[in-house]
């Protein structure tokens, strides 16, 4: 049969419910113990929860550890080059908005040789989830300084500890142009992810989600002891946030209720270094997304096309001159 997924895109669609099975593919290859792991099958059961289509669904990386995640997905993806994973995503869903769209991307890949694709993808604001995965290193290359490690870290290119202050992916995004969705959580804590991912989904522009991830082989003790005490971990909560089941707010020992919609207050928040604030920073729908507006022309015919590009060029011609 056939349903209209756009208003100007219908395509096959098959009349069955998809499982978990359908959104994974081979063997994941990280590390023993890599966040990557977990917020795999959190994607994977949020498509699924979701019902999105597996071949109308897309997933764009760039390189380092967190590039090889659409080798894992049963559904489209493109790996590309470094810190490219924003405009090729940009330039699939700008044609074909009808597409579920995922952005992975590490903290060199996104904060270092990819900025200003990620500056502009904010303020682009089209429709797609942003995964941000942070651990902090250059896992892939085998242990350099990062954008986001924290100042001392000792690196194979500073053996003597890192000697500037880290990037705040979040405070940083909180501060670009037309931003619409920015949230943090962390892998190890699977509702959380699992809620951040699924509103991340559900939000009507680019949503932006950090995940605070751990890198077992090169830096082991960055989350080490914060990951193994639930009260390092501050629960942003209000009604319009991530929201849990009861069962598992009562993992938190602290927690801040904050309005969403008050990005002043999340800008604070961000800047919170006494613990890892988790939840959803700042959400504004009616923010203006880029891929509207190139959807415009989505249904013309090529004959079309061609018939109104020469009706513009006509006003140009000799022939029309006076």
């Amino acid at each position: 049969m056939l349903v209209q997924t756009h208003e100007y895109c219908s395509v096959p669609s098959q009349d069955h419910d998809y499982g978990m099975e359908d959104y994974g593919k081979g063997v994941a290859r990280w590390c023993p113990g890599c966040g990557g792991h977990s917020i795999l099958t959190t994607v994977q059961r949020v498509c699924k929860d979701m019902q999105y289509e597996p071949e109308k669904t897309v997933v764009v990386s760039g390189i380092g550890c967190s590039g090889r995640f659409p080798h894992y997905m049963g559904t489209y993806g493109f790996h590309g080059l470094h810190g490219r994973a924003f405009p090729v995503a940009s330039g699939v869903k700008f044609r074909r908005p009808d597409l579920n769209v995922f952005v992975v991307t590490g903290d060199g890949d996104c904060c270092s040789i990819g900025a200003a694709h990620w500056v502009h993808a904010i303020r682009y604001n089209m429709k797609m989830v942003a995964l941000l995965f942070d651990n902090g290193i250059y896992g892939l290359t085998k242990k350099q300084t990062s954008p986001t490690s924290p100042l001392g870290t000792h690196s194979n290119t500073h053996p003597r500890g890192s000697v500037l202050p880290p990037i705040n992916p979040i405070q940083t995004t909180l501060g670009l142009a037309n931003v619409s969705f920015v949230a943090q959580t962390v892998d190890w804590n699977s509702a959380h992810l699992y809620a951040t991912v699924r509103k991340a989904a559900e939000h009507p522009g680019l949503a932006f989600v950090r995940i605070v991830q751990r890198c077992p082989a090169f830096m082991r003790d960055l989350y080490g002891d914060i990951a193994v005490n639930p009260k390092n971990l501050i629960l942003l909560s209000h009604e319009n946030g991530i929201n849990l089941k009861p069962k598992a707010r009562k993992a938190f020992g602290r927690v801040i209720e904050h309005d969403p919609s008050n990005i002043h207050k999340a800008r604070e928040h961000a800047e919170i270094n006494n613990g890892i604030p988790i939840g959803l920073l700042y959400q504004n729908t009616d923010n203006a997304r880029y891929d509207e507006y190139g959807a415009h022309n989505l249904g013309m015919g090529v004959e079309e096309k061609k018939q109104n590009l020469e009706s513009l060029l006509d006003q140009y011609s000799t022939s029309n001159s006076v």
